[in-house]
């Protein structure tokens, strides 16, 4: 999935990654691979990324506008961070200082979408082929 990534949302999987192996280590497995519930909680984040509708303009999370994550993990998240976020600094530091450059940037401005009329679903209004 990294590979797909434009560049700056692949360094935002990566530290994500790194994070969640930090928290998993200390919390649940006690080895360098995640458990299956971290490995989800990475799979989910990877997800969310690849559709952020920030692309590479994107905020750190703290200072993101858009809530992307369900409640669930958006939990999951805060508590991985909050356990990892200082960690990083020596078990990652080049890591942790891009991250820390990052939350300096503010998140752009979103560009709304103009809604599309609400048409009953008929056959006047379907598309022709």
């Amino acid at each position: 999935m990294n590979d797909t990534l434009p560049p700056r949302l692949a360094s935002e999987l990566a530290t994500i990654r790194a994070m969640v192996a930090i928290y998993c280590r200390a919390h649940h497995a006690g080895t360098d691979t995640p458990c299956p519930a971290c490995r989800e909680l990475i799979a989910y984040a990877g997800k969310r990324l690849s559709g952020c509708p920030f692309g590479q303009e994107k905020p750190t999370c703290g200072n993101c506008t858009v809530h992307c994550y369900a409640p669930r993990y958006r939990d999951q998240v805060r508590a991985v961070m909050r356990f990892a976020g200082p960690r990083m600094i020596w078990r990652h530091p080049l890591m942790a200082l891009r991250h820390l450059l990052d939350s300096r940037r503010k998140a752009p401005a979103l560009r709304r979408q103009p809604r599309r009329p609400h048409l009953p679903v008929n056959d006047d209004n379907r598309m022709k082929p």
